[in-house]
């Protein structure tokens, strides 16, 4: 894995070293126009839906994502053309040089700090960038950004973030800086507001200041209504969940903001895509797999599956230990039948799957599996041939997930 040699300086937020790194770079940041996305779930489809409108608008557009799925070349695109494994090198031996001169830099704010670099080289006109953890500290945040969007708030990261949802609102909203800033938080809203106004920003709100109203859904997407300065019916997206409309109608604020035209959005809406948000992988039987990895973002997934009509539901499911995972058995719970728990492969990080089972036992019949591909095959018996194995919990195991299925 690229830049594994850094992990041994931990995960450390701060500002300082990256900063550091950037101002020996010539502040590539400051090269091209920025939005940062900040939230506790939907940055990376936001990302992408404003990422897609942009070049199809014309504009050499950067993306940045985190984490990958299956490998590292997928957080650093342009054009929705993945970096290449010889930049890749290129730049990881520019880090290796640097840390080699005493300099001490985290892995993600390396992997932050190249893309910029990237992006600066690669003459793009926008970088969308989205934001690791919180937002204030994150290494993404030195760039002074054209628009801040933050898409929605809930408790996660608490160790970093702070224990109450303010706190964490508190440290999304820290990307706002200079620009405009969007949000789609109701919860954390207050905060939200409140730093706007510290900094003499203009704040939108979706649901207040712009609309985005669902009209139709099936198993190939969604199709809704946006209203603001713009008036836009019928816009498609290819992109499942009832949560996805949010997301697209902060990437069309932020675009509508940017200039961009109506062929342009709607044209870069039905485009964008990216893995592991309700990704239907096989549909006979119906494979369904989502990266929520918290509360909040699973209930937007369980809230989203009548767009499968009524089905038995096995769910697949992992978690990380510093994950509420129990909060998450509960709401699947309400839906699944039935939980497969699993363990994705060299990941220490990975709750052990018995003490998962005894939790998920509380709401459902449970099992576990000796791995992620038994796991499924195991799910699917027992969903039948017109159930629907859901698997969801961790996005550490799609790399294992996507393995088994790509077997058949």
């Amino acid at each position: 894995m690229a830049f594994e040699f850094l992990e041994k300086f931990g995960s450390k937020p701060g500002l300082e070293r990256i900063t550091k790194l950037l101002e020996f770079w010539g502040n590539p940041q400051d090269k091209m126009k920025v939005v940062l996305v900040s939230g506790t779930n939907g940055k990376g489809s936001t990302t992408a839906f404003l990422s897609s409108v942009l070049s199809e608008n014309g504009f050499k557009t950067g993306s940045f994502y985190s984490p990958h799925l299956l490998h590292f070349n997928e957080r650093i695109k342009v054009d929705d053309k993945e970096i290449s494994d010889l930049d890749l090198k290129r730049l990881e031996s520019e880090i290796r040089k640097w840390v080699d001169e005493g300099n001490v830099i985290t892995y993600f704010e390396a992997i932050t700090a190249c893309a910029y670099r990237y992006f600066a080289e690669q003459e793009v006109e926008y970088a969308i960038m989205e934001v690791g953890m919180g937002g204030r500290l994150d290494a993404v945040n030195p760039a002074e950004e054209e628009i801040a969007i933050i898409t929605s708030v809930g408790l996660e990261h608490t160790k970093w973030l702070g224990s109450q949802v303010s706190q964490i609102a508190y440290e999304k909203a820290g990307i706002m800086k200079k620009g405009l800033a969007i949000t789609g938080a109701g919860i954390g809203l207050e905060t939200i507001r409140s730093e706007a106004r510290k900094r003499g920003m203009n704040l939108l709100v979706l649901d207040e200041d712009f609309d985005g109203n669902l009209k139709e859904k099936n198993i190939d997407g969604s199709i809704f209504d946006y209203s603001n300065e713009m008036q836009l019916e019928g816009l498609e997206i290819s992109m499942l969940g009832d949560f996805q409309v949010r997301n697209a109608s902060l990437a069309v604020c932020a675009a509508e903001n940017l200039g961009c035209s109506e062929k342009a959005i709607r044209k870069g809406l039905r485009k964008a895509r990216i893995r592991g948000r309700m990704e239907v992988l096989e549909k006979e039987p119906l494979i369904v797999a989502d990266v929520a990895h918290n509360p909040a973002g699973v209930k937007a997934l369980v809230d989203s599956l009548d767009v499968f009509g009524e089905r038995r539901i096995i769910c697949v499911f992992s978690a990380m230990r510093d994950k509420e995972y129990g909060k998450m058995l509960k709401v699947l719970g309400e839906k699944v039948n039935a939980f497969v728990i699993v363990k994705p492969g060299g990941k220490e990080r990975a709750e052990e799957p018995e003490i998962l089972l005894e939790k998920a036992k509380e709401y459902a019949e449970s099992y576990t599996s000796a791995g992620i591909e038994d796991g499924i095959e195991f799910a699917k018996e027992m969903a039948g041939p017109d159930g629907m194995v859901l698997i969801t919990g961790s996005i550490y195991m799609m790399k294992g997930v996507y393995s088994a299925i790509s077997k058949k």
